[in-house]
């Protein structure tokens, strides 16, 4: 998929779901779940992303900070959690 075929569904897909998207940092989510990706196993991406958005969702984090946290997380786990 092109960055302009991603920038279209993202764009499509948030007008199905009626979400306004202005303030979402889309490479800043896929940098998170690259993390999760390489960091913990390639399931983890999209669970990540997830979490990510659920967190902001429940009002306790913004964005920034929840990928910040999730990303960091994941770039520990392979230090933290071995095997």
């Amino acid at each position: 998929m092109t960055t302009s075929q991603l920038d279209a569904w993202v764009a499509a897909l948030s007008e199905e779901l009626d979400l306004d998207l202005t303030d979402v940092d889309v490479e800043l989510l896929l940098d998170v779940a690259r993390d999760a990706a390489h960091s913990v196993t390639r399931p983890a991406a999209p669970l990540t992303t997830f979490l990510v958005g659920y967190a902001v969702g429940r009002g306790g984090m913004t964005a920034a900070e929840a990928s910040a946290t999730a990303a960091a997380f994941a770039r520990r786990w392979t230090e933290e959690m071995p095997g």
